[in-house]
């Protein structure tokens, strides 16, 4: 199967993570190598592969460096801080003994050996400036301070410092450089793909010659017409990243677009800025998402059920790809020419693959209050919805996109049938808004008429100091899970928003009880924004949300709602709710020793 990330370097891998898991028996259920660079320029590299019955990653680690006997710290925190992190730590003491222990970093961000071990099977090399090392982590070693691995998103950290060192504890976690990369470690494994027998082909979506500009951030949109080929209806197999040699460092992630027009409407070809004054207002139709993908992910592989469509006499040949550049650094002279492959066939499967977007509207009618360590908000699709907009069979529910712009902290999507909770849908307890992918489930989510989604987000606003509302803006906030699905239905967006005339009754609370300067002059942000945020207050808004009526968009694909009435919609409300995961803490064994090495233990 290609890999997308670096396959030349992949291969390497396979020597050294062989023999890291070869005491053991290789389970069936062992998934495919995958791997990321630590830091932009490639000097440090992490593969992993995971073995899901034994509930553990094997690791493998690339770095590169002059220091003749260097310490290296890899391990995992919660938000990318080193405050608190767990790292798997290689060291070489003033004998010349190389050492693998496992520490935490304290508040002083210093190492501090853990009383308990569980950087496991390590093995490791090194060929002139080149340390390879492996070693095994569990997904949860049940011990406290020490980070249990998700089924969401992983802040990786690392440091790399000059040695030999007398000891570990209390050197600086920092050392003389250390990085944060974002990563999902615990992948679905997803079905190999035969393109000899799906008789696919490729379509590569790129940006032209971009001079990246030197700043921060700058999203590039590039809209082009499909080939005439796409006259005839095909579907997407699979989808990944085309990044151009040397520009790994800057291209943070990457999205196509259809222009949802009638087919024989011409977009104006662009090349630019995607927000410039003078871009064409054809182009804001270029909106419905049809690939994604962000640094560290690996392709997106479709069931062999289902394939995105593409094309057809009904279809607007027109795409946009946009490229967020990311450039802190400030670097001049880059070209780049990145992005997305598409896997295509004429061979049809049996279904055609849909996107539909849960969660809350794009509208300033929902708002988190400035100074919250924790605020949550939930949008509805409710089964008022779903009844009417899903097949009698249902839909079965693949992948899945939680988005949330810059205060999202977690986002979850459960799935109510009746009065019972069933399995989530999607978690993420440690998001980022800066590592947003498209994730194939475990195993598809099967959904059915007069179910019920939920999709909520936590948020911190804790560096604000006024109130955040709901928008398009990068500093406005969203709440929404793009759902990859079969087979594809009229029904495209199942969202809601508190109920408008709650929302106003609210407002005249505000100003008549607490002398607040809202008015019914005012619009949703603006009434937001004369409230002065107290504690109280931002509970009194949370309870509002979570106990009034909302507003539904049930909309087609066209745009249009289906029939009915729906303002003042009950919220849905599982009264047999899932029980809490239990961790498996009480089977294992507490204590695992220091594994030491005394010298250089070559791996044959």
């Amino acid at each position: 199967r290609r890999t997308w990330s670096r396959s030349g370097t992949s291969r390497i891998l396979l020597f050294l993570l062989a023999a890291a898991v070869c005491a053991s028996p290789i389970h069936p259920d062992l998934s495919p190598i995958y791997d990321v660079a630590l830091d932009f320029n490639d000097t440090h590299h992490l593969f992993w592969r995971l073995d899901y019955p034994s509930e553990e990653v094997k690791f493998e680690v690339h770095s590169r460096g002059r220091a003749s006997q260097p310490w290296l710290a890899v391990g995992f925190s919660d938000r990318g801080q080193l405050t608190g992190a767990d790292l798997c730590v290689l060291w070489t003491d003033w004998h010349g003994h190389v050492h693998f222990q496992n520490a935490l970093v304290d508040d002083n961000e210093r190492l501090v050996v853990a009383d308990h071990q569980d950087c496991k099977e390590f093995r490791y090399k090194q060929l002139e400036d080149v340390i390879k090392l492996t070693f095994s982590r569990e997904f949860d070693t049940c011990h406290p301070k020490h980070y249990a691995i998700q089924g969401g998103t992983t802040h990786v950290v690392w440091s790399w410092g000059s040695g030999p060192l007398y000891r570990l504890d209390g050197v600086l976690a920092k050392g003389d450089q250390t990085g944060l990369t974002r990563v999902q470690l615990l992948k679905a494994v997803p079905p190999e793909t035969h393109r000899d027998q799906d008789n696919s082909q490729l379509l590569e979506v790129r940006a032209r010659k971009v001079e990246v500009p030197a700043e921060e951030t700058t999203y590039w949109c590039t809209v082009q017409k499909l080939p005439d080929i796409f006259q005839e209806k095909h579907h997407v197999l699979e989808f990944g990243p085309v990044i151009e040699k040397g520009n790994e460092d800057v291209v943070h992630h990457m999205e196509v677009f259809h222009c949802e027009y009638p087919a024989d409407v011409d977009v104006p070809r662009y090349q630019g800025l995607c927000h410039a004054a003078d871009r064409a207002p054809e182009i804001d139709a270029c909106k419905r998402v049809l690939a994604a993908w962000a640094m560290g992910a690996t392709a997106f592989i479709y069931p062999p059920e289902a394939g995105m469509p593409i094309g057809g006499a009904d279809f607007n040949p027109y795409i946009m790809l946009e490229v967020h550049y990311n450039n802190p650094q400030l670097i001049t002279g880059r070209v780049d020419s990145s992005g997305i492959a598409l896997h295509y066939t004429s061979e049809l499967r049996h279904h055609d693959a849909g996107i539909m977007e849960l969660g809350l509207e794009y509208t300033s009618k929902m708002a988190i209050p400035p100074g919250m360590t924790a605020f949550t908000l939930s949008g509805y699709c409710v089964p008022e919805c779903t009844a009417l907009g899903l097949p009698e069979d249902g839909i079965h529910i693949f992948g899945s996109q939680l988005h949330t712009h810059l205060t999202g902290l977690r986002a979850w999507t459960k799935h109510l049938r009746g009065e019972e909770e069933l399995p989530e849908l999607n978690r993420d307890d440690h998001y980022s808004t800066h590592f947003q992918e498209i994730r194939r489930l475990p195993e598809p989510v099967h959904v059915l008429p007069g179910d019920a989604l939920i999709t909520t987000c936590e948020h911190s606003t804790v560096t604000r100091t006024n109130v955040t509302v709901g928008g398009f803006a990068i500093s406005d906030e969203m709440c929404v899970n793009y759902i990859h699905y079969y087979p594809k239905v009229e029904l495209e967006v199942c969202k809601s928003s508190i109920d408008s005339a709650t929302l106003i009754s609210y407002f005249n609370f505000m100003n008549r009880w607490e002398l607040q300067d809202t008015s019914p002059e005012l619009g949703w942000r603006e009434n937001y924004q004369s409230i002065h945020w107290t504690p109280l207050r931002s509970g009194m808004l949370a309870d509002l949300y979570n106990n009034s009526p909302i507003s539904m968009q049930c909309n087609k694909s066209s745009g249009e709602r289906f029939p009915g009435y729906w303002e003042n919609i009950a919220i849905p409300h599982a009264i047999h709710s899932l029980p809490l995961h239990q961790r498996k803490c009480n089977q294992r064994t507490t204590l695992v020793r220091e594994n030491d090495v005394e010298g250089h233990t070559f791996l044959k």
